[in-house]
């Protein structure tokens, strides 16, 4: 059974930071490139980040120079720091693995900017 779990959201103020985790099971994490997606109220699902099984990175440029994704192999979990929040930031984010031929969704975490 696949699952990934996603945990560290929560409520912070603007300019603040949180770190997110997806811990991922019943999957051969090194050959799946792993994702960060968010989804605001009312609008579209969107990519955050990605970082490819060899490391390599892309990130949206709403997010470029605050949020930073990793991978730990050893722990099969990807993280995503993220630095100087803002309000825009707040979302559910979630974690997506994509396969040489399946992908695969955790349940989100809901991440909260707000004052």
């Amino acid at each position: 059974q696949v699952q990934l779990v996603e945990s560290g959201g929560g409520l912070v103020q603007p300019g603040g930071s949180l770190k997110l985790s997806c811990a991922a099971s019943g999957i051969s994490f090194t050959i799946y490139t792993m994702d960060w997606y968010r989804q605001a109220p009312g609008k579209a699902r969107e990519l955050v980040a990605a970082i490819t099984t060899r490391g390599s990175t892309v990130a949206a440029d709403s997010v470029k120079g605050r949020f930073t994704i990793s991978r730990d192999n050893a722990k099969n979990t990807v993280y995503l720091q993220m630095n100087m929040l803002k309000p825009e930031d707040t979302a559910v984010y979630y974690c997506h693995a994509t396969g040489p031929t399946r992908y695969y969704w955790g349940q989100g975490t809901q991440v909260t900017v707000s004052s």
